[in-house]
């Protein structure tokens, strides 16, 4: 099994956080979006992952290496690709051909999900699925009555279907995708600009590819700086249910009260404070004389005489103020 990771994207609906760190290398739990969207993957797969290519814009070495370590981590090679256009989804995919043979997950890189189901090697392909009550705003899909996928609709005006495509998909045939992503781009079959990836999956379906819906029962998206606080929410949530280890031994915490859920991460130091619930503290942080609920604080924050609530505060950030929800990037400093 390999798994394409379409990241490229400039993550704009999450600024100021992105400027300096791609989206899916923001932490939620104490742990990059991405190495958690590879981890839900592997959790639904019954094949072990051979191969985790990146497909990402100019992001620098220390980025590529990070990306190739989250690989690694789960046992697989990690590839890196370029996508150096924003020429749309099928683009992105077609960006990593080489990858395109045998079973293949293709899953875009701002969403987590949760599932209990496998994937049954011996259909054609999943699309993973969210049932939810205004579809209107997202790209379903319409089914045929043996509970096969017959069509793929973008934002439909009158109502097709209320299962939301999430953005992971899986093939049985690598090869079989790549035939029609080639088609796509030497037709110029274009929408808006750019190559759709559902125009290919329309034509596997009308070629007779089975595809069947793979419902998830929780979509978690990271798409702005409100629901990012959520999903860290949710994943805490999660965590704390398998009983996992959620406070670093290195962290110094003292005369504090920690109300779980909350991950604190390496060497983070807190002294007079009331931390959580809900709240992620990256390593190497310091936070004192703090009331902070349901927020994400990253690498290297200094927190001071702060009362805060579903906040999200980026690396190397310094913070001395008052009660307020807030949106601060890397590098910045309010006193």
């Amino acid at each position: 099994m390999k798994v394409i990771i379409p990241m490229a994207g400039r993550g704009s609906r999450l600024r100021p956080h992105t400027l300096t760190l791609p989206k899916p290398l923001i932490p939620v739990g104490g742990k990059p979006i991405v190495h958690r969207l590879v981890e839900d993957i592997a959790s639904v797969c019954s094949e072990q992952i051979e191969e985790i290519g990146f497909i990402i814009g100019d992001f620098g070495k220390e980025v590529e290496q990070e990306l190739i370590q989250v690989a690694e981590r789960l046992g697989a090679k990690g590839s890196i690709f370029y996508q150096d256009e924003a020429l749309g989804t099928a683009h992105a995919v077609l960006c990593a051909k080489s990858m395109l043979s045998g079973p293949v997950v293709v899953a875009f890189a701002d969403t987590l999900f949760k599932a209990d189901f496998k994937i049954d090697s011996q259909i054609d392909g999943i699309l993973w699925v969210k049932q939810i009550e205004d579809p209107s705003s997202f790209g379903v899909v319409k089914m045929d009555g043996d509970g096969h996928i017959i069509d793929f609709v973008e934002k439909p005006e009158t109502f097709v279907s209320d299962l939301a495509m999430i953005g992971v998909y899986y093939f049985k045939s690598g090869e079989d995708l790549l035939v029609e992503l080639n088609y796509l781009v030497d037709n110029k079959i274009i929408k808006s600009g750019e190559y759709q990836l559902p125009d290919a999956l329309r034509r596997l379906t009308e070629k007779g590819k089975k595809f069947k819906p793979g419902e998830v029962q929780e979509w978690l998206d990271c798409g702005n700086k409100e629901v990012t606080v959520h999903t860290n929410k949710r994943v805490l949530d999660y965590d704390f249910e398998k009983k996992l280890e959620m406070v670093h031994p290195t962290a110094k915490v003292t005369q504090t009260i920690i109300i779980p859920p909350c991950y604190i991460g390496e060497n983070v130091v807190i002294s007079n404070s009331v931390i959580g619930p809900h709240v992620s503290v990256g390593k190497d942080s310091h936070v004192n004389e703090c009331i902070i609920k349901n927020s994400i604080l990253q690498k290297n924050t200094e927190i001071l005489n702060a009362n805060i609530e579903n906040s999200m505060i980026g690396n190397f950030a310094k913070y001395n103020g008052i009660a307020r929800d807030i949106s601060m990037s890397d590098y910045s400093t309010i006193d």
